[in-house]
C-alpha cells in the first residue's frame, strides 16, 4: 500500500503515468466502438435487407423518401437498434452479477493486475474480431455478439483498473491522480477519434492505405486502429505497476461461497459503514444520469438542435476536450476542498445547464454547443471525484471488491435515466422534453449526495 501507519510512501511517477495510459489507450474502445463509429455502423443500412434499402433510395433517401419506403426503412433501423439494446442489456446484467465477485477474488488472491491484463486482452481480441463484421445483414449477429463481449470485459477490466487507483496514489493526492486518469482517457479519446475520422471516415474514399467503403471496410479499418491503440497503451501498467498483495493467500472461495461472502459484505456495509453503502446508492443514481448525457447527447443534437452527423462528431471531439480540461482542473480542486464538494458542484452545474438547454431548445446549433460543452465540463469532475471518494472509503484489502460493488450498483439501475427520458418525451410530446428526464435523475443523485457524511479511512 502507499501508507504505513502515519507514514506515506511516495508512488513513483512512472507507475502513475503507466496506470493512466491504460485509460488513454482503452478510450479507443469507448469512443470508436461503443459510441461514435462501430455501434452506429451495425445499425446502419449495411445490415438492412437490400430490398428495403433499394426502395428507400429509389424514393429519394434521407430527407426525401416518404410513404411505405420510409416507414419500412425506419422500422428496419429500429429493429436493429432494438437487438443491440437487448444484447447490451444482457451484457449489463452479466456485469452486475459478476463484477463484485471478480473484485473480491482478485483482492483475496493478489491477482488484480493479472486479471486487468486478461480482461483487457479479451476486449482487444473482440475489437480485432469486429474487422470481420462485413457490411451485409448476415454479419449483424456477429457484430452485436462481439460488441457485447467487448463491453462486458471492458467493464470487468475497469473494476480491476479502478481498484489499482489505491496502488498508485496516496490519501493526499488521490483526487489528483483519479482526475489525471480520467483526463488521460478524454484526451486519448480525442486523439484517436481525430485519427479515425481523418483517416477512415470523413471525406470521400479512398481513405488511408487505399481503404474504401465497400462492405464497410473503412469502419472495419477503424476497429483495427482501436485494437492496436488499446494494446499499445495498455501494456505499460502491466509492466510497471506491481501486483496487489493477497489478503488471503492460498485461500480460494468457490462461486457459491463468494456470493455468500458478497451478501455478508453488503449487510456489513449497511451495518458498519453506512456512508459507503449510501454513497454506492447515490453514485448509482447520478452516474446513470452522467451516462445519459452522452448516450442521448447525439440524439438531442441531431433531432432537437439540428446538428449534422459531421457536426455531432466534431462536437464529440470538442466535448472530450472540455471534459478533459474540466477533470484535470477538478482533480486539483478535489484535493483542496474534498471529493464530495466537487461532486455536488458538478451535479448542480449539470442540473442548471440541463434546465437552460430545455428552455432554449429552439436556439439551434449555437445553443447546443454552448450548453453541451458546459455539460461535458461538469461530467468529468463528477466521474473522477466519485472514484476518488470511494477510494477514500474503501477498507484496505477490499478495494477491488468495493469497486466491483461500484460497478454493480451502476449497472443495477442503468434503466433509470433511459426510462425517465422516454417517459418525459411521452408526457411532453416532443424529444426535447427528454432533457428534463435526464435532469430529474441528476437531481435525485444530487439530493442523495448532499446529506452524506463520511469519515475517510485513507
Amino acid at each position: 500500500m502507499t501508507s504505513i501507519g502515519a507514514v506515506e510512501t511516495k508512488v513513483p511517477r512512472k507507475q502513475v503515468i503507466s496506470w493512466a495510459l491504460w485509460d488513454w489507450g482503452t478510450s479507443a474502445f469507448s469512443v470508436l466502438i461503443t459510441t461514435f463509429v462501430f455501434a452506429r455502423y451495425i445499425v446502419s443500412s449495411y445490415f438492412i435487407d437490400p430490398k428495403i434499402v433499394d426502395a428507400y433510395e429509389a424514393a429519394g433517401g434521407e430527407g426525401v423518401a416518404t410513404g411505405t419506403a420510409l416507414s419500412n426503412f425506419q422500422a428496419a433501423e429500429a429493429n436493429l437498434t432494438s437487438w443491440v439494446g437487448w444484447a447490451l442489456a444482457i451484457g449489463g446484467i452479466s456485469v452486475a452479477l459478476v463484477a463484485p465477485i471478480v473484485g473480491q477474488r482478485t483482492d483475496a488472491g493478489g491477482k488484480r493486475k493479472l486479471w486487468l491484463g486478461i480482461n483487457t486482452g479479451i476486449v482487444i481480441a473482440a475489437t480485432f474480431g469486429m474487422f470481420f463484421v462485413e457490411g451485409t445483414p448476415q454479419y449483424f449477429v456477429l457484430g452485436i455478439v462481439l460488441l457485447t463481449i467487448g463491453n462486458v470485459f471492458y467493464e470487468m477490466a475497469n473494476v480491476n483498473y479502478n481498484a489499482m487507483l489505491l496502488q498508485v496514489s496516496t490519501p493526499k493526492n488521490m483526487g489528483r491522480i483519479s482526475g489525471f486518469g480520467w483526463g488521460m482517457g478524454y484526451f486519448g479519446g480525442i486523439v484517436v477519434l481525430l485519427v479515425a475520422l481523418v483517416g477512415f471516415v470523413l471525406g470521400d474514399p479512398p481513405y488511408w492505405f487505399g481503404v474504401t467503403t465497400e462492405a464497410g471496410m473503412n469502419i472495419r479499418a477503424v476497429t483495427i486502429l482501436a485494437a492496436v491503440w488499446s494494446l499499445i497503451f495498455a501494456l505499460p501498467v502491466l509492466f510497471n505497476v506491481p501486483e496487489n498483495t493477497a489478503t488471503t493467500p492460498g485461500k480460494k472461495a468457490g462461486i457459491i461461497e463468494s456470493y455468500k461472502i458478497l451478501f455478508r459484505k453488503i449487510a456489513d456495509l449497511y451495518k458498519n459503514s453506512r456512508p459507503t453503502f449510501y454513497f454506492l446508492l447515490a453514485s448509482a443514481v447520478f452516474r446513470d444520469g452522467l451516462a445519459a448525457v452522452f448516450a442521448f447527447g447525439g440524439i438531442l443534437a441531431g433531432t432537437v438542435f439540428g446538428l449534422s452527423f459531421t457536426e455531432v462528431i466534431l462536437f464529440a471531439i470538442g466535448g472530450n476536450l472540455v471534459a478533459g480540461i474540466g477533470v484535470l482542473f477538478s482533480g486539483w480542486i478535489d484535493d483542496k476542498i474534498g471529493s464530495k464538494r466537487v461532486i455536488v458542484i458538478a451535479l448542480a452545474g449539470l442540473c442548471v445547464t440541463g434546465v437552460a438547454l430545455f428552455f432554449f431548445h429552439d436556439g439551434g446549433a449555437n445553443a447546443f454547443w454552448i450548453g453541451g460543452l458546459m455539460l461535458t465540463f461538469f461530467v468529468g469532475p463528477a466521474q473522477a471525484s466519485a472514484r476518488a471518494y470511494l477510494g477514500h472509503l474503501a477498507p484496505e484489502g477490499q478495494e477491488g471488491e468495493i469497486f466491483g460493488l461500484y460497478a454493480t450498483t451502476g449497472r443495477a439501475i442503468s434503466f433509470l435515466a433511459p426510462t425517465c427520458f422516454a417517459l418525459m418525451v411521452a408526457i411532453g410530446g416532443a424529444t426535447y422534453f427528454g432533457i428534463l428526464g435526464i435532469v430529474v435523475v441528476l437531481l435525485a443523485g444530487l439530493l442523495l449526495m448532499i446529506p452524506l457524511r463520511a469519515k475517510f479511512i485513507r
